[in-house]
């Protein structure tokens, strides 16, 4: 059964707060109990990082597809991944919007010999295209996944109750926290990851969908590996060349990578100014039902 139309949507009465904060609570409950259950098993099968993106997107697409069905007798796509032509192009917009900043964020130091490249002498380590491929639906299950748990099903019915920044900054918070337990995390990592919670909040505000979110984070996400960097932590040698610095590591992220430094933050500060003025076509919303009252 589909969701209510936006006409009827403009006529049903706010959700209770407390019914709201419940059911939000369930499904970030679900996610947590799911996540670490499919994590466990597919650590055991796959190895950690892709155990970490698919147990992630199972996580949260089972969770989703539970309280949509059962709370608002919708359909899965209704969180926000209905596939459209609008949908198509803030797909491929975010991948862009992604993959500008991880470059800018590196290139200056490149350019001015701050940053150079160092080819791995690891017997396998050149490119290979399954390897490639593999990282690509890695990469993409895991933003997926991300975007259903953090903007998803829960951010969505609180922004019925809440202001847009109101529900964005401690979904953000959300998104940092989750990242603590990444390898050679440290304060400045955690706070461009809560950076990043913002502009994907606000990418899913501006365009009523999870693709402009999911977009940029796939581009970002992208981005690094093919720079021969680091991302959250995690080493993915899919160019035969690592990313070196001898910029400090205040500025490179270090081991982390270069969300882990002052690059990114600067990077991430210029791509959510570009989200406040860009022209983007907002998308009417099935669970955000007060967007649809009130454009914001």
């Amino acid at each position: 059964m589909a969701g209510p139309t936006a006409a009827q949507q403009s006529e049903l009465p706010r959700a209770p707060v407390i019914g709201v904060l419940l059911r939000a609570g369930l499904f970030l409950l679900f996610v947590r109990i799911l996540g670490g259950l499919f994590g466990w098993v597919l650590n055991e099968l796959v190895g950690y990082f892709p155990a970490a993106a698919l147990s992630i997107f199972a996580a949260a697409a089972l969770s989703t597809l539970i309280v949509v069905r059962t709370f608002e007798r919708a359909q899965f796509v209704d969180v926000g991944l209905a596939w459209s032509r609008v949908s198509q192009r803030h797909f491929l917009t975010g991948v862009a919007a992604g993959l500008v900043p991880a470059v800018a964020a590196v290139l200056p130091f490149l350019l001015t010999g701050y940053a150079f490249y160092e080819r791995m002498t690891v017997t396998g380590a050149g490119f290979a295209p399954g390897r490639f491929t593999m990282l690509l639906v890695l990469l993409l299950f895991g933003a997926i996944g991300e975007e259903l748990m953090f903007r998803g099903y829960a951010f969505q019915i609180i922004l019925n109750i809440a202001r847009p920044f109101t529900t964005i900054l401690p979904f953000a918070v959300l998104f940092a926290a989750a990242h603590t337990g990444n390898l050679h995390a440290s304060a400045l990592p955690i706070a461009n990851t809560f950076l990043w919670g913002i502009i994907l909040g606000y990418a899913y505000v501006r365009s009523g969908d999870l693709w402009l979110p999911i977009g940029i984070h796939f581009g970002w996400n992208l981005a690094l590996p093919l720079l021969g960097a680091p991302l959250s932590g995690f080493e993915m040698q899919v160019t035969g060349f690592l990313l070196k610095w001898r910029a400090p590591e205040l500025v490179s992220g270090g081991n982390y990578g270069p969300e882990g430094g002052l690059a990114t933050t600067a990077a991430a500060g210029l791509l959510f100014l570009w989200l406040l003025r860009a022209r983007i076509e907002k998308q009417p919303t099935t669970l955000w039902i007060s967007s649809n009252r009130n454009e914001e």
